[in-house]
């Protein structure tokens, strides 16, 4: 049976990639945006990324430039290594798991996504999925998995079954996702949702028009989105979403 996404999902606000904000030193998906979004009582969404000895590292891109400085795949360097290796506007290294983990503590919802590692929406993943799983072992609080690959869902379905999970989708621009026309052709219409065993998804706020996604409510499929960065993109996004994922303003707590 296909767990259930918990209703505070659709309650609390997420925060994308935690409550960020870098000129107050608060970079995405770092402890201080971790802690911030605790603090403010939001839900947290964060990103994985693997590590060259198969540890789940809470990062955004495959590329460490960006957040970093340092140019490189997250993917050649060792988990003890992205540790050391110190993000922008921050005094520390990228977290693991397992530290974002003890962080939260189940004090808010987490919300975790699973970049791609197949590199085109394949089936060559596994270590990521396994090593978050190991991660997730006794965890206590509420939680939820997705990621934009349908077959990282679906081995996260095998190997946490108990965990409830869903499936990141968007518009699917070939340019825009840097991926082939066929692929985007494929998942656009979101036609993996229940082989996988998902329970949710979370679309891209632009794209909530889509007709399938419309279809997917109709079943009683809760509906988050991203990335909504205003009072009235939430508005908007809300006409159709249950809930918002967010970042660069305050979203408001129901109620």
């Amino acid at each position: 049976m296909t767990p259930s996404l918990p209703s505070v999902f659709l309650q609390t606000p997420i925060a994308h990639r935690a409550l960020h904000d870098k000129s107050d030193n608060r970079p995405e998906n770092s402890r201080a945006a971790i802690q911030a979004a605790i603090e403010a009582g939001y839900g947290i969404e964060i990103d994985l990324q693997l590590t060259s000895d198969n540890q789940a590292m809470v990062f955004h891109d495959y590329d460490m430039t960006r957040l970093t400085g340092q140019s490189g795949p997250i993917q050649q360097i060792s988990a003890a290594q992205a540790q050391d290796t110190q993000l922008l506007h921050a005094d520390d290294g990228i977290p693991t798991l397992d530290e974002v983990l003890e962080m939260v503590g189940g004090k808010v919802p987490l919300l975790i996504e699973f970049k791609d590692q197949d590199g085109a929406m394949g089936p060559d993943v596994g270590p990521l999925e396994a090593d978050a799983v190991r991660a997730l072992q006794g965890y206590d609080g509420p939680v939820a998995l997705m990621s934009f690959n349908p077959n990282s869902v679906a081995e996260l379905a095998r190997l946490a079954p108990h965990l409830p999970r869903g499936i990141v989708t968007c518009s699917y621009q070939p340019k825009a996702e840097l991926l082939p026309q066929k692929v985007c052709d494929h998942l656009r219409d979101i036609p993996d949702f229940d082989r996988v065993g998902a329970s949710f998804i979370s679309h891209e706020a632009a794209d909530l028009s889509r007709p399938r996604v419309a279809e997917l409510k109709a079943q009683g499929v809760p509906i988050l989105c991203w990335t909504v960065r205003s009072p009235e993109q939430e508005a908007q996004a809300r006409e159709v979403a249950d809930n918002v994922t967010f970042e660069g303003y305050l979203a408001p707590h129901p109620g």
